[in-house]
């Protein structure tokens, strides 16, 4: 009987450590990613920003990714170029995104002048910002799908799904500390720019930890190279671009598409929002407003890899995305009723909220590797991240916008400066409608389940 030979991703302390570290990357990707939202009121106070212009320089997040398809660009290289290069590449732009956005917001030398781009006329500081906002969201996203297609690497056909939920619960513990903590950096350290400094610095760490990775990922190759000797050679089809027809011809595809996008435009942006809508709305210090909202990525700390792992076992995949929808539009729901303004309410709103955006992804990510071959893996992802772009741009400017046009209730003093008040009832009602649209794609992303067979109801993990 011939020996089956082992490779490096069979051994359960390699595949683990290695989840560690690419995790803890993300993690860093993730504090920059959400830094900005507890400091709001601060960027009105000691930037005069309006809430347009934090929409627009939130919007700017997407600006390549979206419209210069730079995540489309980076799934293909990642599937010709393969993990290594592809996430030394996007921990680069990481970096080189958060020094250029940290120079703005700290520079006084933009001066006083309007600049005009597109159809918005905004500050300097807040194009710039923007601008080095959105080199690093080509490399945070592009980053996301290598280490998706890294976790299939590693876990396919064992614990995939609890691995890329521990992969997601560690990075939202990013998204954790930036709502707690930016604004007391900021408070701290005297200036609005110092929690932009402390991601650039955990950015280079996170940079150098991937770096580290990719010593694990060779050796991987290697055993994996070493397993098949004397095996039949099996020529793999390498991805071309007409593969490309083929993902966007998947009707599946599309479903969990348009399911994330709207998804992820209900919460991420929702969260940019968060510490401002506790500070109008439930009366709480913006000091220490980001806290409450903190409690849902902590919720999604805990309860990503336990819904992925019942997904790993039981399955159920398609049906915990309609759960965690429902979830989503009652919460929203709940926060665009006005007299529910008690922080205790805000604070159980969060925790449901936290619960349904760990069903969703839980599931989500999971289940696109059984609909998509693993050669065009890398660009199903990008596509997928670069629809979910299109919300994660314009959301954010639609609320901010909409806040200024319509929200503005009056004025509140922040260290003796004056800021507006706002109410957030028709961002609320946005959010809302988002979800329910999200939940009836749920619906069909299940009938088209089982009308192919995916499998998307069934356990992740293949007994031997």
């Amino acid at each position: 009987m011939e020996k089956i030979r082992k490779t490096l991703a069979d051994s359960k302390a390699a595949r683990w450590t290695a989840l560690a570290v690419v995790a803890f990357t993300m993690l860093c990707g993730y504090f920059l990613t959400d830094a900005m939202a507890p400091l709001k009121p601060m960027l009105e106070q000691q930037l005069s920003w309006t809430s347009e212009e934090y929409g627009l320089f939130t919007s700017a997040y997407g600006w390549f990714n979206v419209f210069l398809l730079m995540l489309i660009i980076g799934g293909i290289i990642l599937d010709k170029k393969g993990v290594r290069f592809t996430g030394k590449m996007a921990t680069i732009l990481m970096v080189v995104g958060t020094a250029i956005k940290f120079w703005a917001i700290s520079t006084h030398s933009l001066g006083e002048q309007t600049w005009h781009f597109l159809f918005w006329d905004a500050k300097p500081q807040v194009f710039v910002a923007g601008l080095g906002f959105a080199v690093f969201g080509v490399g945070v996203e592009t980053a996301g799908i290598t280490v998706s297609k890294i976790i299939v690497k590693w876990f396919k056909g064992k614990e995939m799904a609890l691995a890329m939920g521990l992969e997601m619960a560690t990075a939202r513990l990013g998204t954790t500390l930036a709502l707690a903590t930016s604004a007391p950096i900021a408070r701290a350290l005297g200036g609005v720019s110092m929690p932009i400094l402390v991601a650039l610095i955990l950015l280079c760490i996170g940079m150098i930890a991937f770096f580290i990775y990719c010593g694990m990922d060779k050796k991987l190759d290697a055993s994996i190279a070493l397993s098949k000797v004397g095996q039949p050679v099996v020529e793999e089809e390498s991805f071309r671009l007409h593969d490309i027809l083929f993902i966007l011809k998947n009707k599946g595809w599309w479903y969990i598409a348009i399911l994330c996008v709207l998804f992820y435009s209900a919460v991420f942006p929702f969260l940019k929002y968060a510490s401002d809508l506790m500070v109008n709305k439930f009366g709480i210090d913006p000091e220490v407003a980001g806290l409450i909202p903190s409690m849902l990525p902590f919720g999604t700390i805990l309860l990503t890899p336990l819904f992925g792992n019942l997904y790993d076992r039981k399955g159920k995949g398609a049906t915990i995305m309609i759960i965690g929808a429902l979830l989503l539009i009652f919460v929203h729901t709940m926060f665009s009723i006005p007299a529910l303004d008690k922080p205790w309410m805000a604070f159980c709103l969060i925790i449901i909220l936290g619960i349904g955006f760990s069903l969703v992804p839980s599931a989500m990510w999971p289940s696109v590797p059984k609909i998509i071959p693993d050669k065009q893996l890398g660009t199903a992802y990008a596509l997928i991240f670069w629809v979910q772009n299109w919300g994660l741009m314009g959301v954010p400017y639609l609320i901010g916008w909409v806040l200024d046009k319509y929200c503005i209730t009056g004025s509140y003093l922040l260290d003796g400066v004056p800021v507006p008040s706002y109410n957030y009832k028709i961002p609320m009602m946005i959010f809302t409608g988002l979800g329910v649209i999200a939940l009836v794609f749920g619906f069909l992303l299940k009938a088209e389940n089982k009308k192919k067979g995916y499998g998307l109801e069934m356990p992740n993990i293949v007994k031997e």
